[in-house]
């Protein structure tokens, strides 16, 4: 895995830091959801086009020193995946949360989540939810359904080429989400 650039997020010691997986969209994709966002959902707190991206395995509060260790077997992972597109489906609502899920084009996104999955559980760090992956970008929050029912941004398929370790740091402005690693999909 390759930190990101400047601003690469880092951590240390015994800090117990919340983590997640994902998949980072590729900037065309975040600007055309952005572009979307802006026109679909009138009400909500629209979702900030750094904070777009795929969950494939949230993990939650874990020690900072355990940090390298999920870096490598999300790197191994995706070393392993093969190429991943997707494409949205359809516009989606639950209690709290507005989404856009995806059609997962040949099922490599869900062939690397459930690769991810199995190996951090491996490690002792993760613990799978009983309900299958659903391949989706939360594009919107509330505190109760809007009742909305935009078209889905049907211009915005996503090519995925990396996957990203990101620190999730709660505020009083809502999540912020730093990428402490990134890795190249397919060996690439």
């Amino acid at each position: 895995m390759t930190k990101r650039g400047p601003g690469a997020g880092t951590v240390v010691g015994d800090e117990r830091i919340r983590l997640f997986c994902g998949l980072q969209p590729a900037d065309e994709t975040v600007a055309c959801l952005a572009a979307w966002q802006a026109a679909a959902l009138p009400r909500g707190r629209v979702v900030p086009p750094e904070n777009l991206h795929v969950t494939l395995a949230f993990l939650g509060g874990r020690p900072a020193a355990e940090v390298p260790t999920i870096a490598a077997e999300l790197r191994a992972a995706s070393a392993a995946a093969g190429r991943i597109e997707l494409r949205p489906l359809r516009y989606r609502e639950t209690r709290s949360v507005g989404m856009v899920v995806f059609d997962d084009r040949g099922g490599a996104a869900t062939a690397l989540a459930e690769d991810v999955q199995e190996r951090l559980e491996r490690l002792g760090v993760y613990r799978r939810e009983g309900r299958p992956w659903l391949p989706h970008i939360t594009v919107l929050r509330f505190r109760k359904p809007e009742g909305l029912h935009p078209e889905p941004p049907n211009t915005c398929s996503i090519r995925v080429v990396r996957s990203a370790l990101y620190r999730s740091a709660l505020g009083a402005g809502g999540a912020r989400y730093e990428v402490l690693e990134t890795g190249a999909l397919g060996g690439r």
